[in-house]
């Protein structure tokens, strides 16, 4: 089997009113591509999502790795926690992150779909809400659509809530969001998993899914952006 090419950009992306680093990868050829938006004290360093991400470009699948935060907030909130429940502020990233994507070269018109983990899936689902037109589908890993409010009765995306056996609390909290949320929706429980997922299997079953999901609704044709909140 030919190796897949992979052209890699460490890019810094203008996101509202902040310049956000971001690191791009895109299979020659892409059949779409996933914007991670991280978790609760996470950047695009983190290793479980790298993993995630590495998985999916050998499906094909352009992936952007971004720090939702600037270097300057993520130091006020190691020390006080205040950005990383600021889901409002995060959303408003990620929906200008997507906007971004499917202008630039290499992923336009590529179908763009969100992977949330921890906290950054309440924000994918808030600008999954915002850009109904431009965001195809969202997958959420140990997430907390929950904390989306009122925005999850407007997701209409196809949305893959997948969490780990051994995370009750979490489960029961993505059991709820999916009876508020009008589009269509799978909830997958990894059995013997904890919330990160650092059992022996977990992480690849997670990437499985996600990948299988992603393919099943971004290969198609060129995207565009409907009205909807900025």
């Amino acid at each position: 089997m030919n190796a897949v090419r992979m052209n890699l950009e460490r890019l810094e992306i203008p996101a509202t009113d902040v310049v956000l680093e971001a690191d791009v990868v895109v299979p020659r050829p892409a059949r779409g591509v996933v914007l991670f938006a991280h978790g609760s004290g996470s950047s695009r360093h983190s290793p479980r999502n790298r993993h995630v991400a590495a998985e999916l470009q050998r499906t094909g699948l352009a992936t952007v790795l971004v720090d939702l935060l600037t270097p300057s907030e993520e130091r006020v909130d190691l020390r006080t926690g205040e950005f990383r429940f600021d889901i409002g502020r995060l959303a408003v990233r990620v929906a200008a992150l997507a906007r971004w994507l499917v202008r630039h070269e290499p992923t336009e018109g590529l179908g763009l779909g969100l992977f949330g983990a921890s906290t950054g899936a309440a924000a994918a689902l808030v600008a999954a809400a915002a850009k109904p037109g431009l965001v195809r589908a969202v997958v959420s890993r140990g997430g907390r659509p929950d904390l989306a409010g009122e925005s999850l009765g407007s997701v209409r995306a196809p949305t893959l809530l997948i969490v780990g056996e051994r995370d009750p609390v979490v489960v029961e909290l993505n059991r709820e969001a999916m009876r508020r949320m009008p589009g269509e929706t799978r909830l997958e429980i990894v059995p013997g998993a904890s919330h990160l997922f650092e059992e022996s299997g977990a992480l690849e079953e997670v990437a499985r899914l996600a990948g299988e999901w992603f393919q099943r609704y971004l290969p198609r044709g060129p995207g565009r952006e409907e009205n909807g909140p900025e």
